[in-house]
C-alpha cells in the first residue's frame, strides 16, 4: 500500500470516531484526495428520519465542494466492521460528478483493504458530459 493510500485510510479512520450512528450502530468514515492534493474527510450522520441521513462519502465530497475544490483523485471508505463496504449507489453517483472513470476507491476494514476504479463500481455511469 502506498503512503498516500495509508494517509487517506488514516484520515478516514480518524473521522470515523465522529460518526453519529445511534440507530444503525454502523460507523463509516471517508477521506478523499483532490487532484490538487487536498484532503477532505467526512463521517456518516444519521437522523431519526432515515431518509435525512448523510453517508460519509457524500459528507466528504460536499465538504470538498464547499472549499472550492471540484476534482477528486481518490477516496477511502472505512468501517470497523469485519469486511469492507463499498459506497452506496447514491454516493457512487455523487463521486462520479467530480471524478473520472479511473478515480481510486479504497475500501478498508480492520481485516481487509481493496482498491477499485470508479468505473468498476459504477459501469456505464451517467456523467456530466452526457448532458452536452
Amino acid at each position: 500500500m502506498s503512503e498516500a493510500d495509508r494517509k487517506l485510510i488514516d484520515s478516514a479512520l480518524n473521522v470515523l470516531k465522529q460518526s453519529y450512528s445511534p440507530y444503525s450502530k454502523f460507523r463509516v468514515g471517508a477521506a478523499l484526495r483532490t487532484t490538487n492534493g487536498e484532503i477532505f474527510d467526512g463521517c456518516n450522520v444519521e437522523n431519526v428520519s432515515y431518509g435525512l441521513t448523510i453517508c460519509a462519502e457524500r459528507n466528504a465530497v460536499f465538504k470538498m465542494v464547499s472549499f472550492g475544490e471540484r476534482k477528486l483523485e481518490s477516496i477511502a471508505v472505512v468501517t470497523d466492521s469485519e469486511s469492507i463496504v463499498t459506497p452506496c449507489g447514491a454516493c457512487r453517483q455523487v463521486i462520479r460528478e467530480f471524478a473520472d472513470d479511473d478515480c481510486r476507491i479504497i475500501c478498508a476494514s480492520p481485516n481487509e483493504v481493496r482498491v477499485f476504479a470508479l468505473n468498476q463500481l459504477l459501469p456505464f455511469s451517467f456523467k456530466p458530459s452526457d448532458l452536452t
